[in-house]
Order: C-alpha cells, then structure tokens, then sequence
C-alpha cells in the first residue's frame, strides 16, 4: 500500500515516553518520526532543555505534537493509566533477564492489547539509556537489533524504528479491539501502588530485610509484570496485605 494512500488514523492508546532527554534536537527528531507514523502523544520526563528552538527546527512540520507534549516531573506521572508498557533498551538486566522482544513482536502486541487500555513506549538517556529501576517498571524489554560493530543508535532514529513498525501493524489490520478478559488490566500506576504496599508488608513481616535487600523485589516485579495483572487482581492482593498488616498491629 502507498504511504500517501494509507489512512490507519491515529493511535490514541499510544504514547512515547521520553526520559531525561538531553539535546532538544533529538525531541524534534523523535515528534517528526512520530508524526510520519500517525503517532500523536508525545510524553517528556524532565527534558534538559524544552521547549527550545532546536526542537522546533528539527521538527520540520511536526510543531503541533511539541505543543501538546506533556511534560512530567517523574516517569511515575508519566506512565499514569498505563496498562501496558514496553522499554526501549540496548542492553538486558545483567542481574535477573526481563521479558525481552524485537520491534515487531512489541507491535503485535500492542496490536493484540490495543483496545484494552493505555500502551507506552519508553527511551532513555542519550548516553545511558534507561536505569535498571526504570526497565523494572517495564512489562518488556525492546531490543533494536544493530551492526555488532557499530550499534549506536540515535534516540530519535530508535523512536522511528518502532513508530514504523506500530503503523505496520495498524495497516495490517489493527483494529485496537477489547480483548476477551473478564476484567480491565491494571494500570502501570495502581500496579506500582502494589508492589510499594507489598515492600512494606514484607518489611514489616521480617522476611524483607531494607538493609540487604538482594535481589528479591526485582524478583517479585519480574513475576507480577509477566503476570499482567488486572485491576481485581491486584485489589485482592492490596486487600490480602491490608489484612495481614492489620493482624501486625
């Protein structure tokens, strides 16, 4: 199909998280990429320097998406709703490995959830990419596969990377239709409110020690992002660990 003929619309359940940007040029870069491929939500974590003239410039027509960007103070904010979240990453957790795909297996999924809640796509730092506490918050893992020999890849050029494939998937016939769950998924924000809750109870209870934690909630996280849990779920697990704490007290 030609791409001037090609009219999937936009995704609204999309958005592009990116975090701690440096270089107002690449945010430019990133909202020109997004808008080629009808993406429309553009989400910025602390940007170093935005709004800036550099991002305007770079954006070559795509100055509507700057201005609707929305600012956030905390990944946290920015991932608020969210139900399904992915992290762009050079490199896998070293310590315990993460739910990992390629580009094309993030968009069929996104494809197969797209009509169960909010979808976002996260990308790092310039020159660090996303922290280990960052990727934990991710359901997986999305690897760009590169020239051994020379695998830097620009944020933006990453962003285009997977923007292309999200439309390919949506011209493929994507839909965005509701799955067959009995029940909506958690969001990124109320899955959190669960593992903070669930720190703290295992605190309380001595089988957590805060001082040499090991390895134990980056274990537990692991377990409940492969789960997927939904919003009933994780209210019998938040009122399981009420219960336990209030036999504590």
């Amino acid at each position: 199909m030609n791409a001037n003929t090609a009219t999937p619309g936009h995704f609204p359940r999309i958005r592009i998280v990116m975090v701690e940007t440096s270089h107002p040029g690449n945010i430019g870069a990133a909202a020109r990429a997004m808008k080629n491929m009808a993406l429309e939500r553009l989400y910025l974590v602390n940007p170093v320097l935005f709004p800036h003239r550099e991002a305007v410039s770079r954006s070559s027509g795509a100055e509507d998406l700057l201005e609707r960007a929305v600012i956030c103070d905390t990944l946290a904010e920015a991932l608020e709703g969210c139900s399904l979240v992915f992290g762009a990453s050079a490199r896998s957790q070293r310590t315990i490995p993460w739910p990992q795909v390629d580009v094309r297996g993030c968009a069929a999924i996104a494809a197969e959830r797209g009509g169960e809640g909010e979808v976002a796509v996260l990308f790092g730092r310039e020159d660090s990419g996303l922290s280990n506490e960052e990727l934990e918050l991710c359901n997986y893992l999305v690897h760009i596969p590169t020239n051994p020999n020379y695998s830097s890849l620009n944020v933006a050029a990453a962003i285009q990377v997977v923007a292309y494939e999200l439309y390919m998937a949506r011209i493929g016939g994507w839909q965005g239709t509701p799955s067959n769950k009995a029940d909506l998924p958690a969001s990124a924000d109320e899955v959190e409110g669960f593992f903070q809750h669930l720190q703290q109870t295992l605190v309380a209870i001595d089988f957590l020690d805060p001082d040499n934690p090991r390895q134990l909630m980056r274990r537990l996280r692991r377990l409940f992002n492969r789960v997927e849990l939904e919003k009933v779920e994780v209210n019998i697990l938040r009122g399981i660990l009420t219960s336990v704490n209030k036999l504590l007290k």
